[in-house]
């Protein structure tokens, strides 16, 4: 009995053994004339990782955590917007064609020269049989392709999968443009907008505070299943507040987003924009105690001619769309006057007053 038992054990890992032998041989010839893709990628949180970098020494590492949260470097929540997309491109990029042998030399040394590494690290199993109903020793995949420049009518992408013998031209079929664009290195172009998603039954405080005009400083406050309205200074509980304009604000704190990261501000407007108080001061607090903070600054069309100003606060030629804002005392941003229209409003709005345009 024992005998046989040992048979029936060394039958099963001699045939796992094999599976194993048949599996890396075809994982090193797993490209044929349409198969460039990724399958794991279309699988929810099928791939932990994804590596990039480029020839200029950038790059980018998005983490998964879970079901609605990437990392960008182990630090930042990335746009899952964008991480959506980089998926459906590893799941659904197909090779329209090899490059031609003629042409094989000189697109290896573009990719050479210029070209985004990217390694794509995944949830795989050595034994996936009967389209995916019998899986067995599972281990984190990874698979290395390096994604170069566009070909001439910008409808498909010069790639290369290590291991492979030849650059591929690969595209997704039924899209209409290259792939290139959407494996950008530059963290700032992989993190978040967000600002504060919070729904209304969540939202504990959401203060307002005017420098220029601390009298029309004020706060709404939970208060069992409602709220109160409250001015900061001097400090009063308001009774007969508008509860429609009210309403409308916490009901904006819902996906509240920047437009985008502001980049290469200008020298004069750090040394004066930002060097006074700022326009207001945006405080939004949850149940659980945690604080968003949002510092908005006006934003000139002309920055440079501040330093001529004689007076700057008469200078009032400024951006009719957007304003400057810090974000939580971290990220300089840009954000849209009208997205901000129903929050950045006085006291007095909020009491049935004519609509302010305090913040232009």
């Amino acid at each position: 009995m024992k005998k046989r038992n040992w048979i029936i054990i060394s039958f099963v890992l001699l045939l796992g053994i094999a599976a194993f032998v048949v599996v890396k041989v075809l994982g090193q010839n797993h490209t044929n004339d349409q198969d460039f893709h990724i399958e794991a990628a279309a699988q929810p949180g099928a791939v932990t990782r994804i590596f990039m970098a480029d020839k200029e020494n950038h790059q980018i590492l998005l983490t998964y955590q879970n079901d609605s949260l990437w990392l960008v470097d182990n630090k930042y929540p990335a746009s899952q917007q964008k991480v959506d997309m980089i998926l459906e491109t590893l799941a659904e990029m197909r090779v329209r064609n090899n490059v031609n042998k003629a042409a094989v030399s000189n697109v290896t040394s573009l990719l050479a020269a210029k070209s985004v590494k990217v390694e794509v690290y995944y949830k795989d199993y050595r034994i996936n049989w009967f389209k995916g109903k019998l899986k067995l020793f599972r281990f984190e995949n990874c698979r290395v392709i390096y994604v170069g420049h566009d070909t001439q009518d910008m409808m498909s992408t010069y790639m290369y999968g290590e291991g492979e013998d030849v650059p591929r031209v690969v595209y997704i079929p039924g899209f209409r443009g290259c792939l290139s664009p959407r494996f950008v290195v530059d963290p700032l172009a992989w993190r978040s907008h967000s600002i504060v998603n919070l729904p209304v039954q969540r939202i504990a405080r959401v203060e307002l505070l005017i420098p220029s005009r601390p009298e029309e400083s004020f706060a709404v406050v939970r208060e069992g299943d409602g709220f109160v309205f409250n001015l900061l200074n001097p400090p009063a509980k308001v009774e007969g507040f508008d509860t429609a304009r009210v309403a409308q604000l916490l009901s904006s704190f819902v996906n509240l987003n920047f437009d985008e990261f502001a980049r290469a501000v200008p020298k004069v407007v750090l040394d004066t924009t930002f060097a006074g108080d700022p326009r207001t001061i945006l405080r939004v607090t949850d149940t659980e105690g945690k604080v968003s903070e949002v510092k908005t600054y006006i934003k000139y069309t002309n920055p440079d001619d501040l330093q001529n100003m004689p007076d700057t606060a008469m200078y009032n030629v400024f951006d009719i769309n957007r304003l400057y804002a810090i974000v939580d005392s971290k990220d300089t941003v840009l954000i849209q006057y009208y997205i901000f229209d129903n929050i950045l409003q006085p006291a007095s709005f909020f009491l049935g007053r004519d609509k302010s345009t305090f913040a232009r």
